[in-house]
């Protein structure tokens, strides 16, 4: 996904105001292409109380994106594959990068600098403290 992509996404332009109609134009696609992604779930158009199906920006980039794609050769469901990949991976790096800024500013201590703690070694804690002798 383009980074351009991603900040529609994520921005505020997720009102939905966009008629099927000026949604299809804006996406390039025909009204009824918006039905059949709709169908196989690769768009979720906001309803309003009279049913009518309503589009935001985000979803023109949503619709644009399965355009390029389905036009480089891929199918509506490798298309649909593609874009939860895309959105998983997009969480997961935001989700990396709170838990990078968590240990930012509170490293872990290495083990033996905890208050309290030492490192032995084991062969003092699983040896008796006598003198073995074997018999």
């Amino acid at each position: 996904m383009d980074p351009e992509e991603r900040e529609s996404v994520n921005g505020p332009d997720r009102r939905a105001v966009y008629i099927i109609s000026v949604a299809a134009e804006l996406a390039g696609v025909h009204p009824q292409t918006l039905r059949i992604y709709e169908r196989k779930g690769l768009v979720r158009p906001h309803r309003t109380s009279g049913n009518t199906r309503r589009y935001s920006e985000a979803d023109i980039v949503r619709l644009r994106r399965v355009q390029r794609l389905t036009q480089e050769g891929m199918n509506l469901a490798g298309a649909k594959r593609i874009m939860a990949l895309e959105e998983e991976l997009h969480r997961l790096r935001e989700r990396l990068a709170k838990l990078e800024a968590q240990l930012e500013d509170r490293p872990i201590p290495m083990p033996g600098e905890r208050t309290g703690v030492a490192i032995v070694p084991m062969a003092s804690i699983l040896s008796p403290p006598w003198p073995w002798r074997r018999d």
